[in-house]
């Protein structure tokens, strides 16, 4: 690795920009105050900055983004261009694999956040206005289902009742047509013994 793409000579290079700067900004705010230090400060911060200026035109830009690992030959003019997940191009060997893996699986959050922007989106137009007015009378509705409810296990009970009564009552006619059936017969003369 070159001196040039070092981090220290990054913050190097940064360090000199942003120091050379304040000094010029100080230097013309001295000299449109007229204070005397203005005179000293102000070449001193142009000659900085143009030093920086004539430094980076000499080193050149800088390249931070390194697409041509993915889509190798791209930073050749007029080469072919394909990228290594779909089996072309040639160049340096990646892990075309691992690279689909990672889209692919960009790809799924991707289509997984925009069903729940979407989902979020049909929530903002729904229309709440009546739910209020909805739930009461779901409310209401409830509460004379449990009356309801309640009148029919004390109509159940009230049944059960009527039944038992029922069956004493039949008892008791059975008894009564057996009394009255012996009285007939006990009353009845041409009864033979």
């Amino acid at each position: 690795m070159s001196f040039l793409h070092s981090k220290g000579f990054k913050y190097l290079k940064n360090l000199i920009i942003g120091v050379g700067a304040a000094v010029v900004l100080i230097g013309a705010l001295f000299k449109i105050m007229h204070h005397p230090l203005g005179n000293v400060l102000l070449p001193i911060g142009m000659g900085t900055e143009a030093f920086i200026f004539f430094f980076l035109g000499v080193i050149g830009p800088e390249k931070d983004y390194y697409w041509e690992k993915l889509y190798p030959g791209l930073d050749k003019y007029n080469a072919d261009v394909a990228p290594l997940a779909a089996g072309g191009g040639g160049g340096q060997a990646l892990n075309a694999p691992a690279v689909e893996e990672k889209l692919g699986g960009m790809l799924s959050e991707l289509q997984i956040m925009s069903k729940s922007m979407s989902s979020l989106k049909a929530l903002q137009d729904a229309d709440f206005t009546g739910t209020a007015d909805q739930i009461k009378t779901m409310g209401n509705f409830y509460s004379k289902l449990n009356e309801a409810m309640a009148s029919l296990a004390d109509s159940a009970e009230d049944a059960k009742q009527y039944k038992e009564q029922m069956k004493s009552l039949n008892h008791n006619l059975g008894s009564l047509n057996s009394v009255y059936g012996n009285m007939l017969n006990a009353m009845n003369p041409n009864r033979q013994a």
